[in-house]
């Protein structure tokens, strides 16, 4: 998201802003918010509507959806394909930031490296920015766990044979295949109402905040993008137009320029692309390129990537004081405990700069700006 304040008028007011966003946005395993109660049938209006569900309920704009991939909902999501198991762990997380390396970030924008684009975005030097990063919750979490078990017996079914039993999968088009792709839509759907919601919240904190209102803040919605998941997209293969499964893991939609599925606001620049970093590094905006479209099936790398597990980064920070370190650096974070800001120390992740500047000098897409944070909330 981007915002009409600027780095200067926001610096002084970090704790109080982190503090707030952190009360107003629950975090961390297992959180739920108490004022928000689903039914059943409210449950799977969701995972059938995605973002347009908290949308109609007050959550966002109309504005918003044009700003999401599939604008927020991803079709041919059947609830009947969702365990009960998932419908439960679900029921209780809707608008909350879950735990591991998902957060709310703000910051600035640090360096522009492409003025026309960049304007195209909305963006400017030392402009306030807000990253949300969730997904799915424990709904997500039970599908994957339910259909493991459902793909294993598919591949012995099929007789798929597997080096490695993580592998386990089914065609496309059998009743399993469909069946999951089914499930995994409204995984998806769950997760956009997430960041929707979540979203929302964040306006409410700035506007208490600053005491501005929504006009004068300008928190407009850049772009929302998948990061886990199976799209069924066309794409060109030795010449031919074809109806693909796409697997994006770990990596993100970076459509070109032109393209019917880029946002008509972004058609002439390309699809924005959001690649991640640390907590006490920075993140990238960039844009996705016709390269892409030939070389990688319209798609780029999701973030940085671990270099230490999360054990590793517990034993590599102890007596460390890292939120102390981080606010020495000028990076107020506030987590829902200590072991999870200790698991997502910086030197846990790759440098996101030598990520980025990979696929950027492979044109697969292309740096618009990089965003430095000021204060982080962690799950």
């Amino acid at each position: 998201m981007r915002s009409g304040l600027s780095r200067m008028e926001i610096q002084g007011r970090m704790k109080e802003l982190v503090d707030l966003l952190f009360s107003n946005i629950p975090s961390g395993v297992g959180s739920h918010r108490k004022d928000l109660k689903l039914n059943r049938e409210e449950e799977r209006a969701v995972l059938k509507k995605g973002a347009r569900w908290a949308v109609e309920r007050g959550f966002g704009t109309e504005e918003d959806l044009e700003h999401i991939e599939e604008k927020g909902c991803i079709p041919g999501g059947d609830p009947d394909s969702i365990s009960d198991r998932a419908m439960e762990r679900g029921r209780a997380q809707l608008g909350t930031l879950g735990s591991g390396n998902h957060f709310v970030e703000v910051g600035y924008v640090a360096e522009v490296f492409d003025e026309g684009i960049a304007r195209s975005l909305g963006l400017w030097k030392d402009q306030v920015t807000i990253i949300v990063h969730t997904g799915s919750r424990g709904l997500g979490h039970q599908v994957c766990d339910d259909y493991i078990r459902v793909m294993m017996d598919a591949a012995r079914k099929y007789q798929i044979d597997l080096p490695d039993p993580q592998l386990c999968c089914a065609p496309v088009l059998s009743a399993e295949g469909q069946r999951y792709l089914e499930a995994m839509a409204c995984a998806a759907n769950f997760a956009f109402a997430n960041r929707q919601m979540i979203s929302h919240w964040v306006r409410e904190t700035f506007e208490k905040a600053f005491h501005k209102s929504p006009r004068d803040l300008k928190l407009d919605l850049i772009y929302d993008v998948c990061h886990n998941i199976a799209k069924i997209e066309s794409h060109a293969v030795e010449g031919e137009k074809r109806r693909l499964c796409v697997h994006r893991k770990g990596a993100t939609r970076a459509f070109p320029s032109g393209h019917p599925d880029v946002p008509e606001e972004y058609r002439s620049i390309g699809q924005p692309v959001l690649i991640p970093g640390d907590m006490g590094r920075c993140s990238y905006v960039l844009v996705g390129t016709e390269r892409a479209m030939k070389e990688t099936f319209g798609s780029t790398c999701h973030g940085a990537g671990r270099v230490m597990s999360r054990h590793q980064a517990i034993k590599a920070a102890k007596g460390r004081a890292v939120a102390r370190e981080l606010e020495d650096r000028g990076i107020i974070v506030r987590g829902a405990s200590r072991g999870t800001i200790v698991e997502e120390i910086p030197d846990a992740y790759k440098d996101v700069t030598d990520v980025v500047n990979v696929v950027h000098h492979a044109g697969i897409s292309l740096k618009v700006a990089k965003l430095v944070p000021m204060g982080v909330i962690k799950g």
